[in-house]
């Protein structure tokens, strides 16, 4: 399980302004760009995000209200710096789906997910050609496209092992100079039938049934 102090869940209910406030696109880069390369200034992140510093300042105080982020240890004193509170924003899918607004926020949610994707492949493929990561990198670093046929329950399970097994991992590599920061996205999407009958059908891929976490949309 995630730690509590590494994670922030919302709740539809009590949470609501904050999960309206996040449905901003440009929010979402913010918070995942300092939840990816650490603390920065609004300037920094204007500069990365291609905005204007006053774009990224608003947007950042907005996020500040809704306990996001938070100031960080300034250097120099001359420009506040700002730090994502927690590395993983979770809710309850079936919460979520009761209320219309909340359904949409999850939707958005995930399909910032996906950009974060695109935008790391890209960022993977480029380090590893232009030499910024090692070749050790090559063989372990890749994605998957399976669509095995689970029930409700196992798929639970599965995200339940995945769980604990990637908080054992990383608390074991914490010390070691060789770790490196990994974008580890998975989605677990049951699919329908597209022709209900006897020997037809559609297996989803992975993702957990009960509960969506969120670590940022980065840039």
């Amino acid at each position: 399980m995630i730690s509590e102090a590494r994670e922030r869940v919302l709740d539809p209910e009590q949470d609501a302004a904050a999960l309206k406030a996040l449905t901003h696109p440009l929010r979402i880069r913010l918070l995942g760009m300092l939840r990816q390369d650490g603390p920065a200034t609004a300037s920094e992140l204007a500069v990365r995000a291609g905005e204007s510093s006053a774009s990224t300042s608003y947007h950042l105080r907005v996020l500040a209200k809704y306990a996001f982020v938070a100031e960080a240890e300034h250097r120099d004193g001359r420009e506040r710096r700002w730090r994502a509170v927690h590395s993983v924003t979770s809710w309850n899918n079936e919460a979520m789906e009761a209320a219309p607004g909340s359904r949409a926020w999850v939707g958005v949610s995930r399909r910032a997910q996906i950009e974060h994707l695109a935008t790391s492949l890209a960022r993977h493929e480029a380090d590893i050609a232009e030499g910024r990561l090692g070749q050790e990198w090559v063989r372990p670093s890749g994605m998957s496209d399976l669509m095995p046929r689970l029930t409700p329950e196992s798929l639970t399970e599965l995200w339940e092992v995945l769980d604990r097994k990637l908080e054992e991992l990383t608390a074991r590599d914490a010390a070691d100079p060789r770790a490196a920061q990994v974008v580890l996205l998975a989605a677990g999407l049951p699919l329908a039938p597209r022709d209900p009958g006897p020997g037809t059908g559609a297996s989803g891929a992975t993702r957990t049934a009960d509960a969506g976490t969120d670590s940022g949309a980065a840039s």
